[in-house]
Parts: C-alpha cells; structure tokens; sequence
C-alpha cells in the first residue's frame, strides 16, 4: 500500500543543547485502563536526568528496560512502583524535544485526557521550553535492525538527518488498510499526530474489561467503532485517525530509547510490543550510537554504540 505523506513545512534544527519545561503544570482526569482517578504534574529538571516518573516514592526512568508491560500500553516498572500508559505523554515530550523532565503521579496511570497528546502539547507549550547548559544527545541508527511477531514487523533503518517515520496498519472494516509516513517534528506532531485518539472496536469491550483493560475507557477518550463505523457523537477528526493514533504511539515507544533517534523507522500491523521489542534488539544489536550535538557549529559528533 503506498503511503499517504504528510506535506507540511519543515521545522528548525534540532536544538544543540538540552531543554527542560520552564514550569510545572498539573493534569488531572482517569486512567483510560485502571479507570481510576489520576493525577499528573509536569516539573522541571535538569541537565542530564532525562524523563522520570516519580509514583508513590518511587523514581521510575522513561527507559525501554523498564517496561513490563505492552499490551494496549506501555507500563514502566521499578522501584517498588510502576506507571502504565506512559506512551502519550512521552511522544509529546519527545516531539517537543523536552529532553529532562520530572513526572509526579498521584495513582499509577497517566490521565487519558482526550485519549490523544493534545492535552499534553497544549501544557507544554503553555509552560514554555527552556534551554539546559548541556549538550544535547542523540542515539543514530548505524547498522538496519528488524523484529517480527509473524503477523505484523517493525524496522528501523539508518537516515542522514531527523525522525522519518512509515506506519501501515490492517484492521478489519470499518478501519481496514491505512498509512502514512511523515518526518516528524514539533510542527508535524502538531498538525498531525497530537489529536488522533486511542481507537477500539465494541466488540472487543467485555473481553477487555474480563482482562481489567479498558475500564476507564468512554465516548470521551476513545474513538470506538461498531460494525458500521465511528460511534462516537462526532465521529473521527481524521479520515485516517487509526493510522496517525499508532503513529502517535510509535514516538512515545521511540522516546523510551533514552535519546531522540536519529533514523527512518517503519511498521507494519505494528503496537507497542514490537515497537519495544525493536528498541531493545536495536540497543542489544549494537544499531544504535550515541552522539552529542557539538556547541559552537551545531554539528554532532558520533560516540559510543549503545547497548544495555
């Protein structure tokens, strides 16, 4: 199937140093899975510190070793305490290349706001983006890395420059064959990607809840379909919303690497295990190589290969 293409300007260079929120905000709404009330504030942090998720005492980093769960979500692990559905807000950050940030939870989910990363763009570009005194890290993709699961594959290939990324998903109708590829940045994010919802089928609703998935999920934070399509009040807001929502789940997996990627990453009937599995077998595999943006002429200078 030939991708759909995002034509939409190009951003300014990736920052040389990192960046951090210049304020904290609060979120409040329910966990879309658990159901239950969450609570989010986004802080500052410094240089080096990366994302972390402090739940309950407990300091979780925004690694893909941390995760322990990857079914319909992305859930960290550690520290006696774990955060599930981490991957909305993590794309968000990552778009907007906070590279240092501290997220307190009151509960153990992230709140589902509209099922999108609106919510969570909208705060961030309301409390501003700071530059830190650091330079500011990349991991380049070196060598081709590839996971399958026999129904659906995801890949990642080296690329002169950015984030290109490729996502072909295969449900059946109403949804049925969609893609799309886009070179992401915060404009494409934006326009693009921020306002696709978490997407589920009716008929999947009792097996789900028999599983303590999908307890919190509404009219108000999924785009639900029936046989027929969307039922939701106001249907879809984008003819492919389907394929831009994985896409969305793609970059906040990604951001789970530790580093933005610099490389051209593609799918097909992807989801956030093989999305993890990728980033795992690509570290493991030695694809992925650290670089740090030189101050003075915006260049990067290769580093190590990364591996755990």
């Amino acid at each position: 199937m030939r991708a759909r293409r995002a034509a939409l300007p190009g951003s300014a260079a990736a920052p040389a140093v990192q960046q951090t929120i210049a304020r904290s905000f609060t979120l409040t709404g329910q966990g879309v899975h658990g159901g239950r009330p969450a609570r989010m504030t986004l802080a500052p942090a410094g240089a080096d510190v990366g994302i972390v998720f402090s739940v309950a005492g407990a300091e979780i980093e925004a690694h893909w070793s941390r995760v322990d769960a990857s079914k319909l979500r992305t859930r960290l692990a550690g520290d006696g305490g774990s955060v599930s559905t981490v991957e909305h807000v993590m794309a968000a950050l990552a778009a907007l290349r906070v590279d240092n940030a501290l997220v307190v939870l009151d509960g153990d989910e992230i709140p589902a706001m509209d099922g999108s990363a609106r919510d969570f763009v909208s705060a961030i570009d309301e409390a501003g983006v700071v530059a830190l005194p650091a330079p500011r890290r990349a991991l380049r993709v070196v060598k081709p890395a590839r996971v399958s699961d026999g129904a659906g594959w995801a890949e990642l290939r080296p690329a002169e420059a950015g984030l290109h990324l490729d996502v072909e998903i295969a449900f059946p109708c109403p949804v049925g064959r969609q893609r799309l590829a886009l070179d992401l940045t915060p404009e494409t994010f934006r326009r693009e990607l921020a306002g696709a919802r978490s997407f589920g089928f009716l008929r999947d609703a009792e097996r789900l809840w028999r599983e303590g998935l999908a307890l919190g999920a509404n009219l108000d934070n999924t785009l639900v379909f029936d046989a027929r399509g969307a039922i939701n009040p106001h249907g879809e807001r984008f003819a492919d919303e389907c394929v831009r929502h994985k896409m969305l789940d793609v970059v906040g997996d990604l951001a789970l690497a530790g580093a933005p990627i610099i490389g051209a990453f593609r799918s097909y009937r992807g989801g956030h295990s093989l999305n993890l599995a990728l980033l795992e077998a690509a570290a493991r595999a030695g694809a992925l190589a650290l670089e740090l943006a030189a101050h003075n002429e915006g260049m990067s200078a290769t580093g190590r290969s990364l591996s755990p």
